[in-house]
């Protein structure tokens, strides 16, 4: 292998993380984000050859492979959901159940895997773009527009590009960006609380959870939650 094949090698590494972050957003599953990645990094040393960059950077260029690898698994596939979007909420005292089908429901994945960030304000905005339920409310998108969504205001590539990576106009890429901005809004979580370990209170609340967790003392996690709170265990419905 040559020094040139080296350094591409580390390159392509190097974006491992933030090519998962995109494809776990793309997918919802944890194990079909890893294997998109992957695959993505095989493309893209495979075609080396094909790379040129005077017509754009490697980063976009690879992650124009992972939009296709995205897309190709996606053509099949039905929406994923949340655990308690897909059947009513489970009465005290009722039993797990049967777990449901990997395909069903949006698989948490560890944020090491995803987040690549430095600065802490943009850690934050990031941590919230994948997000469970952020990456449910995608689910809801048509698998090209969820790209375009995912490319330009998540990943902050611009309409030029992105229409590079989808193979398409400029014009069209707006026009997605769009509708799938208003299918979000139709969707869209409310934004998460960044969880403060300083906060004496929050840290409080989170013991208080922890234990009453670990007691399996339900009237207690009653008196800790909120009336609006909603749990879910994946990959059971409850």
């Amino acid at each position: 292998m040559t020094v040139t094949d080296n350094d591409l090698l580390a390159e392509l590494e190097a974006l491992r993380v933030p090519l998962t972050a995109y494809a776990y957003r793309m997918l919802g599953a944890s194990t079909d984000s890893d294997d998109a990645a992957q695959e993505a990094i095989l493309r893209a040393h495979r075609r080396r050859d094909q790379f040129d960059p005077a017509r754009g950077s490697l980063r976009t260029w690879v992650f124009r492979i992972a939009t296709n690898v995205c897309l190709d698994l996606l053509r099949s596939a039905a929406r994923r959901a949340l655990s308690v979007d897909i059947g009513p909420a489970s009465a005290d005292g009722s039993t797990l159940g049967a777990p449901l089908p990997p395909d069903r429901f949006v698989e948490p994945m560890p944020s090491s895997r995803l987040l690549s960030a430095a600065d802490p304000a943009e850690l934050v905005v990031e941590r919230e773009s994948v997000r469970l339920a952020f990456v449910a409310a995608l689910q809801h998108l048509a698998p090209r527009q969820r790209a375009t969504l995912i490319l330009r205001d998540v990943l902050h590539f611009s309409a030029a590009e992105t229409a590079a990576l989808l193979d398409t106009s400029p014009a069209a890429v707006n026009s997605a960006l769009q509708r799938a901005r208003d299918t979000l809004d139709r969707h869209r979580p409310s934004p998460a609380d960044p969880y403060d370990p300083t906060d004496p209170a929050q840290r409080a609340l989170l013991d208080r959870y922890v234990a009453a967790f670990e007691a399996h003392d339900v009237r207690a996690l009653t008196d800790v939650l909120r009336d609006d709170a909603t749990t879910s265990m994946p990959p059971f419905g409850w």
